[in-house]
């Protein structure tokens, strides 16, 4: 069958087991995220050759445009995004089954390096590609990710190789006393949540709710962390990574208004890329930047680590249309 019956754990449990095992996995296509965006709806198509599932893509479709759906494939789908005729393929299959949901569209954004052959031929195969072409603001995820290469390093290669300001403010801050730990506990969930709505309040920016993040932890188990910095009692910052595929991903960061000299949010970054480290991850993932511009404080902390400068540049979204009139309204809305 080309699409998971979510009423079969059998059939469910095998999709898992290839989307979990894959090469090209990414935390996005789990079909845990469906638990995490329970407002969406699921979908979970694939391909397979005598018997083996060679290809996948989990799909999350919200009412977008006249109750119309948007369909998403996040950092999907589960296969070489290179490999443009085994995409296209997939795209035919899942096609089938979004319109019978009302898709307008079908979206997908895989997290291969930008590459401007690798742009024309999905364009030349019909798709609509949105990367250099458009202002930055026009993009969903932003495609400038800064990633830090774990392959072959030590921590102590590491560590040399960051802004020489982050290496001192991640001693700062071992040296003022600061402590980290990390759990999934609901408790701390919650804890991680409390200074969550600080920081976003103090940065005039919103902000998920508790349940947002109590699910995300429920749904991803031991492939999630929350970690939390302490200091003479006090939790002063703490941040959710998650461990899956071939690397480490930094999700969320919070920070309280107090004690905020003591640079804890450095010292929890060390302590999530060293959990990588052990792990055998290829990559810690700081997630994206709009822009790279110095003056955002952000972009500063971020780069700080993968310095100088190193960021990767993804091909951006590729969209297969199906209802263009919806399109349309959906894109300049």
């Amino acid at each position: 069958m080309p699409i998971v019956d979510l009423t079969n754990s059998a059939d469910l449990s095998r999709y898992q087991e290839f989307i979990r095992t894959s090469p090209f996995a990414t935390v996005t296509q789990d079909t845990a995220w469906s638990q995490v965006k329970n407002n969406w709806t699921p979908m979970y198509v694939y391909l397979e050759e005598k018997g083996q599932i060679i290809a996948a893509m989990s799909i999350l479709m919200v009412n977008a445009v006249d109750n119309k759906k948007l369909a998403y494939c996040c950092k999907g789908p589960v296969c070489d995004p290179r490999d443009t005729a085994l995409v296209h393929r997939l795209m035919a299959e899942a096609e089938e089954h979004v319109t019978q949901h009302n898709a307008f569209v079908l979206r997908f954004d895989p997290e291969v390096v930008y590459d401007e052959a690798l742009h024309e031929q999905y364009t030349a195969l019909g798709y609509k590609v949105y990367n250099r072409n458009v202002s930055s603001k026009f993009t969903t995820q932003p495609r400038l990710n800064m990633v830090l290469d774990l392959k072959e390093k030590t921590a102590d290669e590491l560590l040399a190789s960051f802004h020489s300001k982050t290496r001192y403010n991640i001693r700062l801050a071992q040296r003022k006393g600061v402590t980290a730990r990390y759990s999934n506990d609901l408790a701390d969930v919650k804890t991680f949540h409390d200074l969550y709505v600080v920081m976003s309040t103090r940065n005039g920016i919103s902000y998920r709710p508790y349940d947002y993040f109590e699910r995300m932890c429920e749904a991803y188990g031991d492939y999630l962390r929350i970690y939390l910095a302490e200091h003479d009692g006090d939790i002063i910052a703490a941040a959710l990574a998650l461990s899956y595929g071939d690397k480490t991903w930094y999700a969320y960061g919070a920070s309280g208004n107090e004690k905020r000299s003591l640079m804890a949010p450095h010292l929890l970054q060390w302590e999530m890329i060293n959990w990588a480290l052990e792990l055998g991850k290829d990559r810690y993932d700081f997630g994206g930047v709009f822009k790279l511009d110095p003056s955002d404080g952000l972009y500063r902390f971020k780069e700080g680590f993968c310095h100088p400068n190193m960021f990767t540049e993804y091909i951006g979204e590729i969209d297969k249309v199906l209802d263009e009139e919806a399109y349309q309204k959906f894109i300049n809305k």
